[in-house]
């Protein structure tokens, strides 16, 4: 491997998070590296949200270090955001703005320079399936597209890292077979955190799987491993979480 593809864009140490008495993540450690897609997995209520939250810099950790790109998440919060494109379960959409308007605001909240915004527009609208729809509201989509949208505001900038929370939901097969082809496209250059209870999808897509179990990590493995203890990722899952 290169130095590039080696790279670790994402490293958190020691994440802890409490809510009162109740721990929703306890000492979570995570790598990334560029060029790898890390399939993020546990039940509900396992801390997957909230580790997402943490990792993208929406929610302090209550203890532990993230680093993004070499910056320090908490020393310099608006530097490591920078190399960070999110997509939450329920994406942030406008849905008074046409797709164009709020892709353009998009690109000007992630600093992509105001001569470079056009063609940014229409780069990410190429990728993620939208060239028909830039005159239309978001409001006026169906469920499919506002998260297609939603992908769209999140690798705009082109960010190193990339986080998406069930980035499949409200999608039929097709736009789920594109998704799933845009996402590994996206792990050729940038490190991807993909978030799903669809388990095809992390066998299809991931380089890595990370199982969270009452905010524990309790699985770590490549797909290979995996492969090579010729055991299906279902089962893994149960076995872990029940």
């Amino acid at each position: 491997m290169t130095e590039a593809v080696t790279e670790i864009t994402l490293s958190a140490r020691n994440l802890c998070r409490e809510y009162g008495r109740f721990v929703a993540v306890d000492h979570v450690n995570l790598e990334l590296r560029r060029g790898e897609v890390l399939g993020l997995l546990g039940p509900n209520g396992a801390g997957k949200s909230t580790t997402m939250r943490m990792l993208t810099g929406i929610l302090a950790p209550g203890s532990g270090s993230i680093q993004i790109c070499g910056v320090d998440l908490s020393e310099d919060p608006i530097a490591a955001k920078a190399h960070v494109g999110f997509l939450p379960e329920i994406p942030p959409l406008y849905p008074d703005l046409t797709v164009d308007e709020y892709l353009r605001l998009a690109a000007r909240l992630h600093r992509v320079l105001k001569q470079a915004v056009p063609a940014a527009v229409k780069n990410v609208k190429q990728r993620c399936g939208l060239n028909d729809c830039g005159d239309r509201l978001i409001g006026a989509l169906s469920k499919g597209f506002q998260q297609r949208v939603g992908l769209a505001q999140a690798i705009i900038h082109n960010p190193a890292v990339i986080i998406l929370d069930e980035p499949s939901v409200g999608l039929d097969p097709n736009q789920m077979r594109e998704i799933r082809q845009l996402i590994r496209d996206l792990g050729k250059t940038s490190s991807v955190i993909l978030s799903t209870h669809l388990l095809p999808e992390v066998e299809s897509i991931c380089d890595r799987v990370q199982i969270l179990h009452k905010g524990q990590v309790v699985f770590n493995q490549s797909m290979p491993e995996i492969q090579q203890r010729d055991v299906h990722l279902e089962s893994v899952f149960t076995q872990l979480t029940q």
